[in-house]
């Protein structure tokens, strides 16, 4: 943003809302309405895709999940929304924990079904698209790799499968 020295919070607010109007283009606004979402609710899918994408190609997948979860009534259990959840409270360590998971906040996905309240992150504009443009794919699970990627799944079993792979023989292995 180009400021004047002595612009204002309420000029550089201004100047970011007229931006983000411009960027959340009519294209974007039909297409939170076709998957049912408002703006608000279509930026806080893409906060959450946002912090949990590191592969750009995974983002309208890891977003699928989070709306194939919706659309059973399943929870999100999105660890990004209790980590920040923990900073807002000043409990974050960089240690997500399973105690961690029972925490009491709006932003809990694990506590509360649905959407958290607000976002959790600035998303950028892939992040956007994929909130609203998700993949097809019947996927409910996902897991990190470690390396950036996850592994994605069906079925809970097929999910544990992949937990046990990626995750704790992945540590066990690290530990020896």
């Amino acid at each position: 943003y180009r400021l004047v020295r002595n612009a204002t919070a309420r000029t550089l607010a201004g100047l970011m809302v007229q931006s983000f109007e411009k960027a959340f283009d009519a294209d974007l606004r039909a297409a939170a309405t076709a998957v049912n979402f408002t703006v608000r609710e279509a930026v806080t899918m893409a906060s959450l895709v946002e912090e949990e994408a590191q592969i750009a190609d995974e983002r309208p997948i890891i977003s699928a999940v989070y709306h194939n979860r919706l659309k059973i009534g399943m929870g999100l259990q999105c660890d990004a929304t209790v980590i920040y959840a923990m900073q807002r409270a000043g409990t974050w360590n960089g240690n997500i924990r399973r105690v961690d998971l029972q925490m009491d906040s709006p932003y809990n996905t694990y506590r509360y079904r649905g959407l958290p309240p607000g976002p959790i992150a600035n998303p950028g504009r892939a992040s956007i698209e994929a909130a609203v443009r998700p993949a097809s794919v019947p996927y409910l699970y996902y897991v990190s790799r470690n390396d950036g990627s996850h592994a994605f799944a069906t079925t809970l079993d097929e999910h544990n499968r992949n937990v046990q792979q990626y995750q704790i023989q992945y540590f066990r292995d690290r530990r020896n």
